[in-house]
């Protein structure tokens, strides 16, 4: 059976990026991705799921970090909205996230690596996603895009595990217990 899996960051207020996107108070905590277990945890899933947003970001970063395929959900991008570079490594969808995850099942897949606010909110609420690791960088931005967004009812979850890492962040595991089951109509 295909699970949803989230490795994200946020700042101590909770956010994932300023509201123009922009991840530069991220970007300063360097790039210690070992120290994070972000390299453990990347070889352990067939493939990315991710938004249109996180997905223009990334662009921007001049060379493409990742070596496993990517798959953009959007209503507005197509596969001309992809370079001819990522054409073998980028896929643009419009399909929802159950049926996206049943495709991915389909064509083989079992673990997804889930990312970006609005898709992880989204997997979230379908019931998607069977556990986050949540590394909390020591900074508050103030404002900007919530990694969670509104629930018609709570999620419970289970900490699986907490550490410090040695740059200050502080990364917590959960499993999710009982996922929502009422998709958004």
């Amino acid at each position: 059976m295909i699970t949803g899996h989230v490795f994200i960051a946020t700042s101590l207020d909770g956010f994932i990026a300023r509201r123009d996107h922009e991840i530069d108070w991220l970007m300063k905590q360097g790039d210690d991705q070992d120290e994070s277990g972000y390299d453990e945890f990347i070889n352990g899933v067939d493939g990315i799921v991710m938004g249109r947003n996180s997905y223009e970001k990334i662009l921007t970063f001049g060379e493409w970090p990742y070596c496993k395929p990517v798959i953009v959900m959007s209503k507005s991008l197509t596969s001309s909205s992809v370079p001819a570079e990522l054409a073998e490594k980028v896929a643009i969808t419009d399909l929802d996230p159950v049926d996206l995850m049943a495709s991915l099942e389909k064509q083989g897949w079992s673990r997804v690596y889930v990312d970006g606010g609005k898709v992880v909110q989204s997997f979230i609420r379908y019931g998607l996603i069977e556990d986050i690791v949540l590394t909390t960088v020591p900074i508050l931005i103030g404002d900007g895009i919530r990694l969670f967004g509104m629930l018609d009812e709570d999620v419970d979850l289970q900490l699986i595990s907490a550490k410090s890492l040695p740059s200050g962040m502080a990364q917590s595991h959960y499993r999710l217990l009982r996922p929502l089951n009422n998709p958004p109509p």
